[in-house]
């Protein structure tokens, strides 16, 4: 097991007052996505557990994409059982989205 750590600053926080999110399924081959609410709005904290190993750049490019986007005040957590690319991106896409939901 590989595992990754980014921390990047972001245009903006996240929207909504969602205090957590859970997507994907890691048994499928696929990944899940844990998204939690912290204290700083400017930062985005990423750790990723994956099989995969020696693909840091890639990982890279997918977070940076993403958190460009404004994903401030998160804490993502990544459990890979070997997602590609566009399936990491529409994850996290998907976590953020039900972050930004109204509380339940």
């Amino acid at each position: 097991m590989e595992e990754l750590s980014f921390t990047l600053k972001t245009p903006r926080p996240a929207a909504g007052a969602r205090r957590q999110a859970i997507v994907g399924v890691v048994a499928s081959g696929n990944l899940e996505v844990l998204v939690e609410r912290t204290a700083d709005t400017d930062i985005c904290a990423i750790d990723i557990a994956t099989a995969a190993h020696g693909f840091r750049a890639v990982w890279e490019a997918v977070i940076g994409d993403f958190v460009a986007r404004g994903a401030g005040g998160l804490r993502i957590s990544i459990n890979d059982g070997g997602a590609r690319p566009d399936m990491v991106a529409l994850r996290l896409a998907q976590g953020l989205r039900m972050i930004e939901e109204p509380e339940a």
